[in-house]
């Protein structure tokens, strides 16, 4: 007998994959299959190329979840046939033709900014100093501090990469707002959610909301699996 669903976790900028691991624990424990892809993080083109391997690699439809800059690789990467659905945690929800830089330029000139170092060499690193308060302030000072520094470098061309299809379009959506959020602005997340016409949650937290809320977001995931298990049954 098949279980719950099948779920692919897809990480953001800054950060690799082990960030999953509370929300992987949760949905296991429920005996959902899941598997978290190790994004590059050097181009959107082939961040979107790594997550549909492992979305192929699936024996049945995927509930594809991306978080941050992985809305945006979710975004491209669930046209796959393969993909169900799509859950967005804090996330980015380009349109075709648009990139993160396209949104990031339309944030509200009065939010707080993330705090990006300049390029180099062509890769993006957030200030340690401000990486606690700004990505991950309900997140363990200690957690916190292991994140700042195990950044891992994001490719400038991951933030130019342009939608080409966006998933949203033809797929079932849902989105967690990150209402603390200090990255993404939550009017942004509820703007880019209402456009998708996803089905919105919202919870008091930070952009990390996927590390210092776990079960919030294996909630939603679990609510997507089952709508769409529903659907196809």
């Amino acid at each position: 007998m098949a279980g719950p669903g099948t779920v692919v976790l897809v990480h953001g900028g800054f950060v690799d994959g082990s960030g999953w691991q509370e929300v992987y624990r949760l949905l296991k424990e429920d005996d959902y299959s899941v598997s978290v892809v190790q994004n590059p993080t050097l181009s959107l083109e082939g961040d979107a190329a790594a997550t549909k391997r492992v979305v192929d690699a699936q024996d049945e439809p995927v509930v594809l979840v991306g978080h941050s800059y992985g809305g945006a690789v979710i975004t491209e990467a669930g046209n796959d046939p393969n993909v169900a659905a799509l859950v967005y945690i804090a996330a980015f929800a380009p349109d075709k033709g648009e990139s993160v830089n396209t949104l990031i330029g339309g944030f509200p000139k009065d939010a707080p900014g993330p705090p990006i170092l300049p390029p180099q060499d062509g890769f993006l690193f957030l200030d340690r100093e401000k990486f606690h308060d700004s990505f991950a302030a309900d997140v363990d000072a200690e957690l916190a501090a292991f994140m700042a520094d195990s950044q891992v470098p994001w490719g400038v061309d991951a933030l130019g990469g342009t939608i080409s299809e966006a998933a949203w379009r033809s797929k079932p959506s849902w989105y967690l707002v990150a209402t603390d959020d200090r990255m993404i602005p939550p009017s942004a997340q509820r703007e880019m959610s209402g456009r998708a016409g996803s089905t919105v949650e919202e919870a008091a937290a930070s952009h990390s909301i996927y590390v210092s809320q776990p079960a919030a977001v294996a909630e939603l995931v679990k609510k997507a699996a089952s709508e769409v298990g529903s659907a196809a049954a």
